[in-house]
């Protein structure tokens, strides 16, 4: 499995964004495809994520409004569209995939057991500044 992140750089408070995401080596259209941040000195976290199986969307509190996450299923990638973008969104950006979204805790049902997304591309930075 390989996840090839882009889109990346420099962009400016309220600007905008995309990231883009290739993925080869899996089935995209059984598989959770997930944006993870982490930024210098904190923990990482989920952003968004979407079930391709059947289009479920899931957004980190921080995000909503202002990001959103699609599919080019005939290309096998996903996108990150981040808009009205914050300081605070600096970070690595790294795509992931698994099974379903709601393995991971910040999506999963109560009490239903969690682990870690099992593939991971490479990470693509974002910096937001004037």
């Amino acid at each position: 499995v390989q996840l090839v992140e882009s889109g990346g750089g420099l962009v400016q408070p309220g600007g905008s964004l995309r990231l883009s995401c290739v993925a080869s080596g899996l089935n995209f259209a059984t598989h959770a495809m997930s944006w993870f941040r982490q930024a210098p000195g904190k923990e990482r976290e989920g952003v968004s994520c979407i079930n391709t199986h059947d289009g479920s969307l899931y957004f980190a509190d921080s995000v909503k409004g202002r990001f959103s996450i699609s599919l080019n299923r005939a290309e096998n990638t996903v996108y990150l569209r981040m808009n009205s973008v914050r300081s605070e969104d600096t970070a690595v950006y790294y795509c992931a995939a698994d099974s379903r979204c709601s393995i991971v805790p910040m999506w999963a049902r109560p009490g239903s057991p969690t682990r870690d997304f099992g593939f991971w591309g490479q990470g693509t930075q974002v910096t937001v500044s004037s």
